[in-house]
């Protein structure tokens, strides 16, 4: 299994449980590994045999946009549902960073893994 990956990717959101949280957008990073089987798309070199992480990318930005969640869990959850049923993706691992969160911290969030990666 071949793994294609999006690194740091910035979005706005509305993210968390406390008022403050609700009122004003926040960035959070994501970092994502997804398996595919790359032969076909390495053979026809032919974009629609690929998993293409464009498209993958614009989904999840107008996704996560739009979301309001208490939960980064939730959000992550979200969004590895999408990326394996929309983009069908056997598995995925998603990092997901709400920067800023504890004040002594400089990074906090979630990592999850969905699917089988073989």
């Amino acid at each position: 299994m071949d793994i294609i990956f999006l690194r740091g990717l910035h979005i706005e959101t509305i993210v968390g449980i406390f008022d403050w949280e609700r009122v004003k957008r926040r960035i959070v990073v994501l970092d994502l590994e997804m398996a595919t089987d790359n032969r076909k798309a390495a053979a026809t070199d032919a974009i629609e045999d690929a998993l293409d992480y464009s498209a993958v990318s614009k989904r999840i930005v107008a996704f996560v946009e739009q979301s309001s969640f208490f939960l980064v869990e939730t959000l992550a959850e979200r969004i590895c549902e999408i990326i394996r049923t929309e983009f069908n993706v056997r598995w995925v691992r998603l990092s997901l960073n709400k920067k800023g969160a504890i004040q002594d911290a400089s990074d906090v969030g979630i990592i999850i893994e969905r699917g089988e990666k073989t």
